[in-house]
């Protein structure tokens, strides 16, 4: 009958609790202990199970039962006791190895007597997974007055169990990481996003970007950057910077563009060249007419010249030019004298074509018996009547300008105004335009 009452005890307790730690409150155990009486009464191997219930990080409800047969030296020992204990846990729940103390109140029954007792004792718990444990504890049962052969005796027990406990029902895991929330330090951690044993994101390289959001998980970088390194700091991932090592332009994959013009450096095949000129995917100074004289200096970009006269072509002078001279007139080969050009509708010298004509009077002073025809001539733009009025003012502008420097009007014999007749380039361009826009000359001597 006291057998009956103790198991009803257990299986009550059984349907009231619900975990063991703070994730599995509930916990299941049993085990088997070597038990002997502190009077030599008996000894005896005898099953245990317990129930325990997770009250806070430092202690644990349980209730627990020992059934059994003792073999004393008068007879054998029927004995059962029940405990409802309180266990102090000695480490927290981090720590696969967890030492406890218990005690607490218990009913023993036997053969003869049956009262209240109490026991006391320590052990550990070794947990293999967060919800399986071996564990091992060693106490104290006190026994109840009872008569035994005539003599009254009190079979104080010492006994030591070893067994399994596991912990029982499931854990809450709002964001399903693995970890349950109230261990979770992390609770909004994306689905599908591995975590670390407190539920934040994994963090390999521990640079505080998160695996799952860092482009370089294996390495140490910045969280602007993605979790990139940026060595030389030019503001561009290391992965992405053609040039790792050295400052540069985000336009050019971080490589440096030394003379600024928008080739890098390590591509550049001239370097040197200065601010604003245009150049080709060599980073070197775009040359279309080929003459060697950039673009960027060069009067005549679209035909090829010389660098003494700034890119634009020199005239040659042969017979075949002058046709229109008396046949007594021959003309001096390999005479060079570079055209002035004008400003769209002008008819003034620049500075710079007063400049060019400087070489016109060199040559013309290197010889007094030298003399010069005139050419003028105009771009499209305007009427043929209107041009042929404005290429004469160019050629008298040159011809007053000549005399002013010393040469005799007489040297200066012929003098023709062709309008935009025999344009030079193309009148689709302001450059064509420019080269159209002109007085040529042709130097010669008499027989």
């Amino acid at each position: 009958m006291k057998k009956l009452l103790l198991l009803s005890l257990i299986l009550a307790f059984a349907a009231s609790t619900n975990a063991q730690t703070s994730d599995k409150k509930m916990g299941f155990g049993f085990g088997i202990g070597a038990y002997g009486t502190s009077n030599d009464q008996g000894v005896g191997l005898m099953p245990e199970v317990y129930l325990s219930r997770y009250l806070s990080p430092k202690l644990d409800l349980m209730l627990k039962g020992d059934l059994g047969v003792l073999n004393s030296k008068v007879d054998k020992i029927d004995l059962a006791n029940a405990f409802l204990n309180l266990r102090f846990k000695l480490t927290d729940e981090s720590k696969k190895f967890r030492p406890y103390l218990f005690a607490g109140p218990g009913l023993l029954a036997d053969n003869q007597e049956s009262g209240l007792n109490f026991d006391l004792g320590l052990g550990g718990k070794y947990y293999f997974n967060p919800g399986t444990a071996f564990y091992f504890d060693a106490g104290y049962l006190n026994g109840i007055e009872t008569t035994r052969a005539s003599k009254p005796v009190r079979d104080n027990i010492l006994k030591a169990t070893v067994g399994l406990e596991f912990g029982l029902g499931k854990a809450k895991d709002s964001d399903m990481d693995g970890v349950s929330d109230s261990k979770d330090k992390c609770p909004n951690t994306p689905a599908g996003v591995n975590v670390d044993n407190f539920g934040c994101p994994v963090d390999t390289d521990g640079d505080g970007v998160a695996d799952h959001i860092d482009d370089c998980p294996a390495v140490a970088g910045l969280a602007s950057l993605k979790g990139c390194p940026d060595k030389d700091k030019d503001g561009i991932a290391d992965k992405n910077d053609a040039c790792p090592d050295v400052a540069g332009l985000p336009a050019l994959k971080g490589c440096p563009d030394t003379d600024g013009d928008s080739v890098a450096d390590k591509d550049d095949k001239c370097p040197d060249t200065p601010k604003g000129w245009k150049v080709d995917l060599s980073g070197c100074p775009l040359d279309q007419d080929k003459d060697g004289v950039p673009d960027a200096i060069d009067e005549c970009p679209t035909v090829a010249g010389t660098k003494d006269t700034k890119g634009c072509p020199v005239k040659v002078v042969t017979l075949e030019t002058i046709k229109e001279l008396t046949p007594e007139q021959v003309v001096m080969q390999n005479v060079k004298v570079t055209p002035v050009h004008f400003l769209s509708d002008k008819s003034y010298l620049t500075d710079y074509s007063k400049g060019v004509l400087e070489k016109l009077i060199k040559t013309l002073n290197s010889d007094k018996d030298f003399k010069v025809n005139m050419y003028g001539y105009t771009d499209s733009q305007g009427s043929d009547n209107y041009n042929i009025k404005l290429s004469q003012d160019r050629i008298n502008s040159v011809v007053e300008h000549l005399i002013s420097k010393g040469i005799s009007k007489d040297r200066i014999i012929h003098q023709k105004a062709l309008g935009k007749a025999k344009p030079i380039a193309s009148n689709d361009t302001e450059e064509g335009r420019l080269q159209n826009r002109r007085v040529e000359f042709e130097i010669f001597k008499m027989k």
